[in-house]
């Protein structure tokens, strides 16, 4: 084990132990450490332990990743909904066209009944 780390969330106080050559130091401030194996940076802050990634981005907490996915979900539902709510009017405008479809050729019917050619009109 080349590191680990031990974070006390009621103190919001961070700890841990550091391989040097065949044994672990114990460090204790981990303020702004940054993981010689990992590259990621802990910052304590409050209320609360901050990780950021090697290049710079913070970590999400687990509250943030259910708010993304729970957005992400409604943005889905709401795009359903659309394609819904397009396959409906477009279903409504197929009737809509059949019935017109319909309506001429019952006219072109009746026209042909007093010898009328509908195709001459």
């Amino acid at each position: 084990m080349e590191e680990y780390y031990i974070y006390n969330p009621d103190k919001n106080d961070l700890g841990g132990c550091i391989r040097r050559e065949n044994r672990l130091e114990s460090r204790e401030n981990l303020d702004n450490w940054v993981s010689p194996r990992l590259g990621i940076r802990f910052q304590l802050a409050q209320p609360e332990l901050l990780l950021y990634y090697p290049d710079g981005q913070p970590f999400t907490s687990y509250n943030e990743e259910r708010q993304r996915a729970e957005a992400e979900s409604q943005r889905a539902e709401a795009e359903r909904q659309r394609a819904e709510a397009e396959r409906q009017r477009a279903e409504t405008e197929r009737q809509r066209a059949e019935a017109e479809r319909q309506r001429a050729e019952r006219l072109a019917a009746k026209l042909r009944e007093l010898n009328i050619n509908p195709e001459e009109t």
